[in-house]
């Protein structure tokens, strides 16, 4: 069966990994009734002609310049090609996933002001196999990932570029083969698609996932190394760990003693007096693994 992440409802880590390497994504009920309600707050703000940044006004420098009701949806749809200028190779496919079902979780959360279409769209576009091309260079970083989020919309409304079943094709291209219309941006839209950093955040993530996973590879390296030299597992006694206030030195201490229990390589010179101690690489093992799970 196929993972389901479901967004707009409490996310960890492993729910983007798995959206990230293919699971399925939908959007929950209650998202959708979230986004009505902002939306509608968006739309009762236009109607009333109030002045609100971005929605009914430029941007930047130009923020004190109200726009025509004929502009607000244009402002929107140059928005995303204005900042679409990232540069550099693309991020790898994996990547941007993370980015799509992290931007598609925040939008979901019913605070963007943005119809439930534009949710829908993102997540058809993660379950159909549609990757934007995304420049790895160009973002704010705390300031927001701009550009990398334009790049990320542009397919929405069949502007810039996707990879699709091992073919890069414009975001027209693909929309066309998939029987899919562009969106038209309604107010605000556009500037809720580039305002995040969600580009940062997938990096991040499935780099934080690696580096876990690395660590654990670590521990199982030294284990077989201990094996391989005949060497001893003293070193890794639990009550010399609990002398030290260190919860990653533990946990990788704790984690070779399991995978060392019951080893019938270390049963066999357990009594042996062939050597007094391990080198230094592996009888503080843990004390290295463990500086890297804290950091973790």
């Amino acid at each position: 069966m196929p993972v389901v992440v479901v967004v707009g409802e409490p996310l960890d880590i492993e729910a983007v990994v798995a959206a990230a390497r293919g699971g399925t994504v939908e959007v929950s009920g209650a998202a959708r009734d979230r986004m009505l309600a902002s939306r509608k707050v968006v739309d009762d703000a236009v109607a009333s002609g109030r002045t609100v940044y971005g929605v009914t006004t430029g941007l930047g420098s130009l923020a004190n310049v109200r726009l025509a009701p004929d502009d607000l949806r244009t402002l929107q749809h140059r928005l995303l090609r204005s900042h679409a200028v990232g540069v550099g190779a693309p991020l790898s496919d994996e990547e941007v996933r993370a980015m799509l079902v992290l931007r598609a979780h925040v939008l979901a959360l019913g605070y963007s002001g943005v119809r439930p279409l534009i949710v829908d769209r993102l997540v058809e576009l993660l379950n159909r196999g549609v990757v934007p091309v995304v420049p790895e260079q160009g973002s704010l970083g705390a300031s927001g990932d701009l550009a990398p989020l334009a790049h990320l919309a542009l397919p929405l409304i069949g502007e810039g570029e996707v990879s699709y079943q091992g073919e890069r094709m414009t975001g027209a291209a693909v929309l066309d083969r998939l029987g899919l219309e562009p969106l038209q941006l309604e107010p605000k839209e556009g500037l809720a698609l580039v305002n995040g950093t969600q580009a940062l955040l997938a990096v991040g993530l499935l780099a934080s996932e690696r580096a876990r996973a690395l660590a654990k590879a670590a521990d199982v390296a030294a284990a077989m190394t201990v094996e391989a030299v005949l060497g001893t597992d003293r070193a890794f006694d639990a009550r010399l760990q609990a002398l030290r206030p260190h919860p990653g030195q533990g946990a990788s201490a704790s984690n070779l003693r399991r995978l060392l229990h019951g080893s019938p390589v270390m049963a066999s010179h357990r009594e042996s007096e062939h050597l007094v101690q391990d080198a230094y690489s592996l009888r503080c093992a843990p004390q290295v693994h463990g500086a890297f799970r804290d950091t973790l």
